[in-house]
């Protein structure tokens, strides 16, 4: 599943959804934000969960490119000098920096619309109901009680002492909420979807976006800047609510290593599950 030949149509499908746009400038700050590299761990996580419901690859791509869009718009702003101000993404220069603070938050608001129009296309053939209920999970996903909401929360927390479940609360949101958004709609978009499986899922996609989430913070501490593709040790030098500020880094890890076991145990009773396996290996073994 997580293969080069998996990873070429992912490339090949984000790279026709960003062409034939007469705002060159604007386009060009899209692509170069959304196709210079990436783990494209979104789109791999709505094809894992989407074959325990047996969806079809082309919808799940379709979904996951979607996704992944968002991913990206986030990207971009999440480094521009009002938000976490780096100047460094995926071992190049972020958006701002390449483009200017004006023309990156107009990619990245064109992207977030983009992945939309994806969304809702009639290309992407599912049952309307179905494609509606992934649209609304995804979006709320992406807004004021997901990922936005999330980034507002670390923004007005930064230099102040957040409890574990406070902190908890706002990576749920700001990191959590969109992977858990990949692995449920990749298992809506399926005609083997039942409920109670579902109600697993959620389970499962909340720890895999926490985990995530550790795990980066554990990384900006320990990795260097090459390895990392970004600045390193930014989060502690600018006093962020993060695990390992918080715990420690080795009360970091181990609450990575705890929810970890417990996700591999849960993901061990459920059909279909080895490749959303494989890929939760992945999330807590990375190295950026």
């Amino acid at each position: 599943m997580f293969t080069d030949q998996i990873l070429t149509k992912i490339e090949d499908r984000l790279n026709e959804l960003l062409v034939n746009n007469d705002n060159l400038v604007l386009l060009e700050a899209m692509r170069y934000s959304s196709l210079n590299g990436g783990k494209r761990v979104r789109p791999f996580l709505v094809m894992a969960a989407g074959k325990i419901s047996q969806a079809q690859s082309a919808v799940l791509l379709d979904i996951g490119v979607a996704i992944e869009l968002i991913h990206c718009y986030s990207l971009i702003h999440d480094d521009l000098p009002a938000m976490d101000d780096d100047d460094l993404r995926r071992g190049l220069p972020t958006c701002h920096k390449q483009y200017g603070e004006a023309m990156a938050i107009l990619a990245g608001d064109a992207l977030q619309a983009q992945a939309f129009v994806v969304l809702s296309s009639d290309s992407l053939r599912l049952d309307c109901a179905i494609k509606l209920k992934i649209i609304n999970l995804v979006a709320s996903s992406a807004g004021v009680n997901g990922m936005v909401g999330g980034q507002a929360l670390d923004l007005l927390s930064t230099g102040t002492n957040l409890t574990l479940p406070q902190l908890q609360h706002m990576h749920i949101k700001k990191t959590g909420a969109l992977i858990s958004a990949a692995i449920l709609s990749g298992y809506l978009a399926g005609a083997n979807c039942k409920p109670e499986i579902y109600d697993k899922l959620v389970l499962i996609a909340n720890n895999i976006g926490l985990l995530f989430q550790i795990t980066d913070d554990i990384l900006d501490a320990t990795a260097d800047t090459n390895t990392l593709g970004k600045t390193a040790n930014k989060d502690w030098a600018a006093n962020k609510a993060t695990y390992v500020n918080i715990l420690g880094l080795e009360k970091a890890q181990h609450m990575a290593d705890n929810l970890y076991n417990t996700t591999i145990e849960m993901l061990r009773h459920l059909s279909q599950s080895e490749e959303l396996t494989t890929l939760t290996h992945f999330v807590y073994n990375r190295s950026n």
